[in-house]
């Protein structure tokens, strides 16, 4: 305190006044955040972009960045319906050109008459235009076979994870051992663990079982929620399905037994769904929370809360794979919450005026796509059916050549579109980064972007268990880099294991 105060004084005599905000002085629950997709690691790799632009010499010639879902900037061809549609929002002189399919008109028509001023420049409700609202319930009616959808309960979002972020702020409240306590998979997405560190709620970690592909336990679920409940208040459960890193599909029985817990233990249900359309694996097949909640009858289908998220972002018709990411559109349907509280959840969602109308529009297209009579319908399917048939074997090649490797080990990628590997890293290569303030995964990974170029993301930034190490890499390059992207990294663990040994 007395260095502190000198420090002050010094300050005034040179005539600097000291800065009212500091690490020591702002929000302590934001130092506290970390996101580890976007982190140290991927600063070093825009560095190295910029080295090599300015001529400096490297082991390679460009960087890989298989560190993030972003389809497009890995070379995806963008669907042609929808780059016509958008094209005709934002443009509407276009409507009279002849280099457009009449149902594309149709379709930017009938969204610019559902905008403010009939422009995609306008604000909207904040909850997100009543037609794409109205639409997405068609979508989610269709998909759950009949089951009815209300486009009162649905909240159009800057991606699924603004939307994320909105229920759990609801949902936080409490101090000491009655602080919100939220229930996350370990291996999870960061935006999780980043959000709750945000704030101030417990991360309660429940463990994926690695030896079973992932699966999710409900032994685990248990023993993680019965301990937190000496240290918080648990009062909702995430699932991510299809998973992400982990990219395992939730069998329906999973599911029902989830729901049964979460009813039985007073559990808010939050279901992360974004990559529902990437599924791959054989006799793998995807059910959302909501069919299998609504099919399980009462008391669960009328009492059990959920909210259920979507992205155009990572979802529908293919657009994860498809590479919408940067348009941000996405929504949340919720089930059984209360009147007042969803009320509430409009009032905060207003705060931030609305969600990017070009997003809405783009989710709209993905939810309401060309119909067989559709003159865009035949181009649509064959461009969908080729990224799908691309990622399905680019899935099985990641499976099958990391598998090869002595030291690692690759669970089938069933859905999604990563790979989460777990790799044998010498003990002294675990000393070695010890000695360097590091976790022993993200030496490897940093070693590896120095020496390959190659970009992924270390384990330890998803979670792991302990004395365990992985790492998260996106199948999405196109086929023949990614093949010599598995090749390369596979051939730099083999040398990496060699020079610790």
């Amino acid at each position: 305190m007395a260095s502190r105060v000198r420090d002050q004084s010094q300050a005034g005599r040179n005539g600097l006044k000291e800065k009212v905000l500091t690490l020591d002085t702002m929000n302590p629950c934001v130092r506290r955040v970390e996101y580890a997709v976007r982190g140290p690691i991927v600063q070093r790799a825009l560095e190295l972009e910029q080295e090599l632009r300015q001529g400096v010499k490297k082991p390679f010639t460009e960087v890989i960045r298989a560190n993030i879902g972003d389809a497009q900037a890995m070379g995806q061809r963008p669907i042609t319906f929808l780059r016509q549609v958008l094209a005709l929002c934002v443009h509407p002189s276009l409507l009279s050109s002849p280099d457009f399919p009449e149902d594309a008109k149709r379709k930017a028509e009938r969204i610019l008459q559902a905008c403010g001023g009939h422009s995609l420049g306008s604000y909207s409700v904040s909850s997100g235009i009543q037609l794409i609202r109205e639409d997405v319930a068609q979508y989610i009616e269709r998909r759950d076979g009949g089951i009815p959808a209300d486009p009162n309960n649905i909240f159009l979002s800057t991606g699924a994870s603004d939307a994320i972020v909105t229920v759990l702020k609801l949902l936080v409240s409490g101090e000491g051992r009655a602080r919100t306590g939220v229930l996350i998979p370990i291996p999870q997405y960061p935006l999780y663990s980043a959000a709750l560190a945000e704030l101030d709620a417990v991360q309660v970690d429940y463990y994926l079982d690695e030896e079973r592909a992932w699966a999710l336990d409900l032994a685990e679920l248990r023993r993680a929620l019965y301990q937190a409940r000496d240290l918080c208040r648990p009062r909702a459960l995430c699932v991510i399905n299809p998973g992400n890193p982990t990219g395992q599909v939730q069998t329906r029985e999973c599911i029902e037994a989830v729901i049964r817990f979460a009813f039985e233990e007073g559990l808010f249900l939050m279901a992360d769904e974004v990559y529902q359309d990437n599924v791959y694996a054989e006799g793998s097949e995807f059910h959302s929370f909501k069919k299998v909640l609504m099919e399980m009858g009462p008391p669960y289908s009328t009492q059990q809360e959920l909210a259920s998220f979507h992205s155009a972002s990572k979802g529908y018709m293919g657009e994860t794979f498809l590479g919408r990411c940067g348009f941000r559109g996405g929504y949340v349907e919720v089930v059984n919450m209360d009147t007042d509280v969803q009320q509430q959840m409009g009032k905060l969602m207003s705060v931030r005026l609305c969600p990017p109308v070009p997003g809405q529009a783009l989710l709209d297209m993905v939810v309401s796509p060309p119909t067989p009579s559709d003159p865009s319908f035949a181009q649509f399917q064959a461009e969908r059916r080729e990224v799908l048939a691309e990622l399905s074997a680019k899935a099985k090649l990641t499976e099958q050549v990391f598998n090869k490797v002595p030291g690692i080990h690759c669970n089938p990628v069933q859905g999604a579109m990563y790979s989460f590997p777990r790799m044998q890293l010498p003990p002294r290569a675990v000393q070695r980064a010890q000695e360097l303030g590091l976790a022993p995964d993200m030496f490897f990974c940093l070693r590896l972007l120095e020496e390959t170029g190659i970009c992924v993301v270390p384990g330890s930034g998803f979670g792991q268990r302990e004395g365990t190490y992985h790492f998260r890499m996106t199948i999405l390059p196109p086929m023949d880099k990614l093949r010599k992207v598995l090749e390369k990294l596979s051939h730099f663990h083999t040398e990496f294991t060699r020079e610790f040994s």
